[in-house]
This record gives structure tokens, C-alpha cells and sequence, in this order.
């Protein structure tokens, strides 16, 4: 069976269950870099699961209700029932949540408030499946005729007995990524034979658990009941109501009921008078435990800096000198974090000028500030603005400073692990007094949650980003549902950017496809007929034309196209690039030295870099600099060619010269944020291949970004109230 379906565009969203997200997910996934020491991505998983772990520990000592939602049972139970008579017309199954009580949460020791410092020496061997379990899931795949090359993937995924489990529940393949549920389904035929069914209850629970991983590939971070069980009847589900109890009573999900503000209501009624909450509007929701728990810690994070006194580092006085010194809207950057623990910066690339500027005056003041990229692209172009706006002002405190010393700006990744920035104090937090984070649209709930509690109390953190580029790959919407609520400062540059693509780019973000001049050919627009033209016309900018008319060579032009497969797709235009810049015969997973590649350690992570060698020890990268070293079975999943890439992982850095590869296939797969963060990745030089005809201005004008399902909103309404 063929596990990885074609795919538009890495996580983008879509509707529950489609192939594109979970062909998405596969396209990111990979394994652990390093070898023989602890890697980004082993530092990275562990940071997470110590978070997700102190999560659920504070979320199971809880003695209160959830105050946004819970699980449902009594009156609850009788307001779903409602819901859906509304909704449906239909009487629904009156058992769907026959449980009272919650299902029961793991117990756990007195949580400590932050997590750990994670030490090299904690990430041990075991954390890779043994030989020996890799080759029992082997085994059983091979009877039930599935791919043996999926028997690491099960073993991570399913853990320890991963042999077991299969035989028993074979529909327990579904977690593995890429894999669907017709595929599935022939695999638990080939093991169970006559005793399996699409009634069978063990398909119910796999495939309501695999159409919430889709939905979280997809971007939300719980599906709302009506969209679940319409979902589940169209996978073959004979009786949906009764795989969600299931799913639930097994703790494999949550679900939630969610009050709704309607438009111009009058407020609430105070908690005390009889019957108020049952006459308020809900939206019943399941969700992933992960995802639901992240972002209930992530509001609570954000309520703690809200709520709190930011350290005094330097007095008002001297907050307001340096304000009044900076120009425009930088200087009402700079008051609004003297005074808050929690602001919000908005504006394009030109923007970062203001960021840049407050870390600047922060830093003279005593502050241990520091910024935080989604990528090492993005870190090193910061790094130098830093330098450069150093350098210009002359600033008597950093005199003794060398022009190529460390700047304060590290990943997002690597600061989390303590691979890169100011590392933990004793207690666990970040040891800083102010975090400036840059690309705040890529922030995920899991990533976002554990920077809010990684953070010392007295802290300020601004989340500075462009809202009109794609969301994060990972579930949530955290940057735009906080503009939305607004429940902090916001400072929105009226920095513009600059020349004829700074025009072009604008424009695309108001909903507008302008005609802009470009008298030193920024933008040059090359129209196509067919899939075969625009990979000739692609392989021709890249190679001859770009380096010959606009001086810039071919190792740093990026190709940017909506998806992986296809005809015009990542895999094609990757190939016929190789050929032309790095013939080779492919040896080591179809890499050769030279090779430029995106490595993806961890899902939703894309470094660019190149392919040093291969040996015994896997395939040696060199990604910004740092030599990283994927084992050979982790190759096929994690390490992609990268001459040309989609837009998801491209989001977050720059190149000089973008070709932007727009086939007629890909119609469908446009819209106004993936069109502005394509075109917004140029620094001096646009190509764009356009077959796609009048489906390009229409997608600017009319296909916003798709929705996602979020509780942040929810979650962070009583801190509104509050205030």
C-alpha cells in the first residue's frame, strides 16, 4: 500500500479527514538528527513531553470544573441533546454520552510549575525503539500485507508491545502518519479475517482518534460534534454516536461545551441564579487530550502575564527617555512593554526595524532581552539588523562589542532545548527579563504553551509578527485569536515595506493584485501553457536567466510551488533542478554531496541546508551551519531535496531571488495568505511562473485564510471580563 497520498501544501487547513492534511503531516515528519549525542529534534521531543507531562498533572490535580468547557454529563448532556434537535432536526442516540463522570486522568506527583532544564544525559538510547521491537512489527506487517518500511514508524508511534497491540487492534495503524483508513481496513482484513467489520468497535475509536489527528494537521484543535459525525459516517462508520462514547470512555479524547456570545447579547447572569448557563448558547467540541490541554495552559500562561507586574528593570523615566528618542510607532512599541507583560507588534518585514530597536534600548537598560525566530534564516538576518542598528547608533554601552560578536537572537526550537539563547535558571525558567518573538504567526498551542511557562514571573513578552502569512503547521491560531481578543496592547508598525515588491506585497494583503512598475526588474511575470513549460521555464530562471540578469546565482534562488506532488509539484521540480545544478547517481536515498535539501527533524520544522556526505553513520548535512546527521532509516521521512519548496516551509525566511511556480493545477490550492507569503519570501527578485490564469487575482480578492477550530478565544474571554 502507498502511504503518502499527493499533497497541496504541508498542514494547510482543510475540511476533517482529507487526504491533503494528513499528506501534509507525513511530508514534515522526521526523526531524530544527531547521533551519539542529544540532537535538536531529541532535545525538542523532550522539551515537549516534560511540558505535556507537568500539564496533565496540574490539569488532573484541578479540583474545579474547567470554567470554558468539560466533559459532558447531566444538564451538559441534555444541551448537546438540544443542539442537535436545532441543528439536525434528528433525534440523536440518547447513550452517546451515557457516562457521568470524566474519564479518569493519570495520576501524577506535586507538579513543579515550570519544567526542568533538559540535560543532555536524559535523552538516553531507550528513546529509539529496539532492534528486536522494530523487527516483531515487522512481522505482523508483513502478514497483514502492509509496507514493512512503516515497522519504525508503528514501534515509535505505538510504543512498547507495538507487536501486540497490532495483532489485537490492527486498526491501530492509523496512528502511524500517512496511513488511511481504506488501508487500514485491508490490513486488519488480511489479520482479523472473517471477524472483521466496519461495525467492529475497535475501527469506530481508531478512525474518530485518526480524523482528529487530521483535523489537527489541518490546523484546529478540536472539531466541533456535527462535523465530527458527519465525518465519521462518510468513512464508513454505520453508528458515529456510538464510536465518539467510545472514543471518549477510552480517555482517547475530550470533549468540551464551549458558551457562545451571540452578537449584541446582554452579559451573562451571575453564575448563582438558577438556570442561567442553560439558557446560553454552547458549541459542544472533542478534541485530542495533547491539543486540548495545551491550550488551556497556554490561556493560563497568558492570563499570568496579562495579570502580573513586569519587573522594573530601569525606572518609568527611563523607559520614556528611550521612547521619546525613537521615531513613530517604535517609540509606542517601547512604552507599551515598559508597562505590560504581554504586547502585540504587527507589520511586514520592514517592521523588524522596531523589535530590533527595543531589544536595543531594553539591553541598555539591564535587561536580559532576548528574540527568538521561527528559523535559523530568519535568526541570522535578524542577528545582523542587530548588528547593523549597533553599529549605527553607537551605543556607549556596547563599544567594547566586536561588529561579528553573538547577537541576542536564537530559534524558537533551540531556545526551548537550551541548545541556543540564555538557557534555565534553577527553578526552570528561561533566565530573562524580556523575550521578543518574531514570526509569531508560526506559533502552535503545544510551542506557544511552553514558552508562556517557561517564562519567569516579572517577565514581558512581545509577539511581533505579520498576521497576513500562513498560520503555523501546527494546530491553533494563537497570534491571530490574541489580536482578536484583545486583551493586551497593540502596536502596529507604520513601517512600510520598501521598492516595487514591498508594493506588490502590500497590495496582495488588503486583497488586491496590483500592477506595480519595476523599472530594475523586481518583478518579472513569465506566463505558461502546461505543466511541461513551467518546469522548462522554471529550470531556466533558476539556471540562466535570474544569475545573468539580476546577479543573482543559483544557490540563492529559491523555487516556491503550492505543493509536493503532481506534475509541477516539490518531488518534479526538485528533480529536474537536480539534474541541471547536482547531477548524481542519488546513492545514499537518492542524495549526493552538494545536494540542496529541507530537513524536517521534528513535524512542522523545515531547515534549509546541504548534503555534505554519507557514510556509516547516515546522511551529513549541513543546515546554517551546523553539522546534523540523519541516520539512514530516518532519510525517506525527514530529509527532502530543496531547490524548490512549498510555502509552508519557506515561511519565516528570505532569499534574495523567489520563483514562484503557479501551475495550472494548482487553481484550487491559492489563496490570499498562501499568495502573500510566496511572493512576500522575495528580498530583491520575484519570477513568477503563472499558468493559473485569472484564478490568481481571484484568489487575492475572494479565499481568505480557512478557518480553524480553536478554545483559545473561549479561554481567554474571562481575562477580557476581567479587566
Amino acid at each position: 500500500m502507498s502511504t503518502e497520498p499527493e499533497t497541496t501544501e504541508d498542514g494547510e487547513p482543510g475540511t476533517p479527514g482529507a487526504e491533503t492534511a494528513a499528506a501534509g503531516a507525513a511530508e514534515g515528519e522526521g526523526g531524530e538528527a544527531g547521533a551519539g549525542q542529544l540532537s535538536e529534534a531529541e532535545a525538542e521531543l523532550r522539551a515537549q513531553q516534560i511540558e505535556r507531562e507537568r500539564i496533565a498533572q496540574r490539569k488532573a490535580e484541578k479540583k474545579a470544573p474547567i470554567e470554558a468547557g468539560a466533559k459532558l454529563s447531566g444538564k451538559a448532556a441534555d444541551l448537546l441533546a438540544a443542539v442537535r434537535a436545532v441543528e439536525s432536526g434528528e433525534k440523536p442516540a440518547a447513550t452517546v454520552f451515557a457516562e457521568p463522570e470524566p474519564a479518569p486522568r493519570r495520576s501524577a506527583p506535586e507538579p513543579v510549575r515550570r519544567p526542568q532544564p533538559v540535560a543532555a544525559e536524559t535523552v538516553t538510547a531507550s528513546a529509539a525503539p529496539a532492534p528486536e521491537a522494530v523487527q516483531a512489527v515487522r512481522r505482523v506487517l508483513a502478514e497483514g500485507g502492509a509496507p514493512e518500511a512503516l515497522a519504525l514508524q508503528a514501534a515509535e508511534a505505538l510504543g512498547e508491545g507495538a507487536d501486540e497491540l497490532l495483532r489485537a487492534d490492527p486498526w491501530q495503524l492509523l496512528r502511524v502518519a500517512g496511513v488511511r483508513p481504506e488501508q487500514a481496513d485491508g490490513f486488519a482484513r488480511a489479520l482479523l479475517g472473517a471477524e472483521c467489520g466496519p461495525d467492529d468497535e475497535r475501527r469506530g475509536r481508531a478512525v474518530t482518534v485518526w480524523l482528529l489527528d487530521q483535523a489537527a494537521l489541518a490546523g484546529h484543535t478540536a472539531l466541533e460534534m456535527p462535523a465530527l459525525l458527519a465525518a465519521l459516517a462518510q468513512r464508513g462508520v454505520p453508528n458515529p454516536d456510538g464510536a465518539v462514547q467510545d472514543t471518549i470512555a477510552e480517555g482517547d479524547a475530550l470533549v468540551f461545551q464551549d458558551a457562545l456570545e451571540e452578537p449584541g447579547a446582554p452579559a451573562p447572569a451571575p453564575a448563582e441564579e438558577d438556570g442561567a448557563d442553560e439558557e446560553r448558547p454552547v458549541r459542544v467540541l472533542v478534541g485530542l487530550e495533547r491539543y486540548a490541554l495545551a491550550e488551556e495552559s497556554l490561556a493560563d500562561g497568558l492570563a499570568r502575564l496579562v495579570n502580573s507586574v513586569p519587573k522594573q528593570d530601569g525606572s518609568a523615566e527611563e523607559w520614556e527617555r528611550l521612547a521619546a528618542a525613537a521615531p513613530g510607532s517604535t517609540g509606542e512599541l517601547i512604552r507599551a512593554v515598559a508597562g505590560h507583560g504581554l504586547v502585540l507588534h504587527t507589520g511586514g518585514e520592514a517592521s523588524l526595524a522596531e523589535p530590533a530597536a527595543l531589544l536595543r534600548a531594553a539591553r541598555s537598560l539591564g535587561l536580559r532581552a532576548w528574540a527568538a525566530t521561527h528559523g535559523p534564516i530568519g535568526r541570522d538576518r535578524f542577528a545582523a539588523l542587530l548588528r547593523r542598528s549597533d553599529q549605527a547608533a553607537d551605543s556607549p554601552g556596547r563599544t567594547g562589542e566586536a561588529p561579528n560578536a553573538d547577537s541576542p537572537v536564537a530559534t524558537v526550537s533551540g531556545l526551548l532545548t537550551g541548545l541556543e539563547g540564555p538557557g534555565r535558571a534553577a527553578d526552570g525558567a528561561l533566565d530573562l527579563d524580556l523575550l521578543v518573538v518574531l514570526d509569531a504567526p508560526q506559533l502552535d498551542v503545544e510551542t506557544a504553551a511552553l514558552l508562556t511557562e517557561s517564562l519567569p514571573d516579572g517577565a514581558r513578552l512581545l509577539l511581533a509578527g505579520d498576521p497576513a502569512v500562513l498560520w503555523s503547521v501546527g494546530p491553533g491560531r494563537v497570534f491571530a485569536d490574541l489580536l482578536a481578543a484583545r486583551i493586551c496592547p497593540q502596536v502596529a508598525s507604520r513601517l512600510p515595506d520598501p521598492g516595487p515588491l514591498g508594493e506588490l506585497v502590500s497590495g496582495v494583503g488588503v486583497g488586491e493584485l496590483n500592477q506595480v512598475e519595476a523599472p530594475g526588474k523586481e518583478l518579472v511575470i513569465v506566463p505558461v501553457r502546461d505543466a511541461g513549460e513551467a518546469v522548462h521555464r522554471t529550470v531556466q530562471l533558476v539556471v540562466d536567466s535570474v544569475p545573468r540578469a539580476i546577479g543573482v546565482p543559483a544557490e540563492e534562488t529559491q523555487v516556491i510551488t503550492p505543493g509536493h506532488g503532481g506534475a509541477v509539484g516539490t518531488r518534479a521540480l526538485n528533480a529536474a533542478l537536480k539534474e541541471r545544478l547536482n547531477p548524481g547517481p542519488g546513492r545514499f536515498g537518492g542524495f549526493d554531496p552538494g545536494d540542496r535539501i529541507v530537513h524536517s527533524p521534528v513535524p512542522g520544522r523545515a531547515l534549509p541546508g546541504r548534503v555534505v556526505k554519507a557514510d556509516a553513520e547516515g546522511l551529513h548535512l549541513s543546515c546554517a551551519g551546523e553539522t546534523v546527521v540523519v541516520p539512514k532509516e530516518r532519510v525517506e521521512h525527514s530529509v527532502r531535496h530543496g531547490w524548490a519548496m512549498t510555502a509552508h516551509q519557506a515561511v519565516g525566511s528570505r532569499w534574495p531571488a523567489v520563483v514562484v511556480v503557479l501551475p495550472g493545477d494548482a487553481a484550487q490550492a491559492l489563496s490570499r495568505p498562501w499568495v502573500y507569503t510566496a511572493f512576500g519570501r522575495a528580498d530583491r527578485h520575484l519570477s513568477v511562473v503563472h499558468g493559473v490564469e485569472q484564478a490568481l487575482p481571484r484568489a487575492v480578492a475572494e479565499v481568505p485564510a480557512k478557518p480553524r477550530t480553536t478554545r483559545l478565544p473561549v479561554l481567554l474571554a474571562p481575562q477580557l471580563a476581567g479587566e
